[in-house]
């Protein structure tokens, strides 16, 4: 079959109307910028390339996560993405609100990753707290951006960042700390609880 030049015209045109509008929706957002947005983080979002990437990233992040969720922790995901959305969206109050957004979405996404294991560690390591029984650290720690760890001690595991720090390595997370150094942890395990000073096995 002969095609003309108007069909084959028409043909290129629609094609690059499709490549464009499929390169729109990569450069966007998990979201739908058409629809109406109902906060200004939301279309602040839809304005800035960076921060579209990193909604893609995380919606991609969430979803590997969801995978390996159990029935149990996909409720708990599901509550605790709907209460991370929240506080997204009130970096409208921050004086410096991209760089809030942005600080938003590096640290979900570095926390999906550890608490899911969608990284594997870079370290492990446990530390014996003296005590009547001793009792336990368990550390992974994770090369996210930024740096991560959980830490399990007395028959709960806390997600951690890594804080600022003068030496040695210092996560914070939930109102507790974990600092390692010289191969000594100080663990603070909660508000007001005493620090235990914790040798590395």
């Amino acid at each position: 079959m002969r095609i003309t030049t108007s069909a084959r015209a028409a043909a290129t045109a629609a094609l690059l109307t499709a490549l464009s509008c499929g390169a729109s929706a990569q450069a966007g957002p998990s979201f739908d910028c058409t629809q109406k947005l109902t906060t200004s983080v939301e279309q602040r979002i839809c304005q800035d390339p960076g921060l579209a990437a990193l909604d893609r990233q995380l919606a991609e992040t969430y979803a590997a996560a969801m995978a390996k969720a159990t029935p149990a922790e996909s409720q708990s995901l599901t509550t605790s993405q709907r209460g991370w959305i929240k506080s997204r969206n009130d970096c409208w109050k921050a004086k410096d609100a991209p760089a809030c957004v942005d600080a938003a979405y590096h640290n979900r996404i570095a926390e999906l990753q550890a608490r899911y294991r969608l990284v594997n560690p870079v370290g492990s390591a446990r530390y014996l707290c003296p005590g009547a029984p001793a009792m336990e650290i368990a550390a992974d720690f994770f090369a996210t951006d930024p740096p991560t760890a959980m830490i399990a001690f007395s028959g709960a595991t806390q997600f951690m960042t890594e804080a600022r720090s003068g030496s040695g390595a210092r996560y914070t997370g939930g109102g507790r700390q974990f600092w390692e150094h010289q191969g000594v942890a100080l663990l603070t395990w909660g508000p007001g609880a005493p620090e235990s000073n914790c040798p590395r096995q």
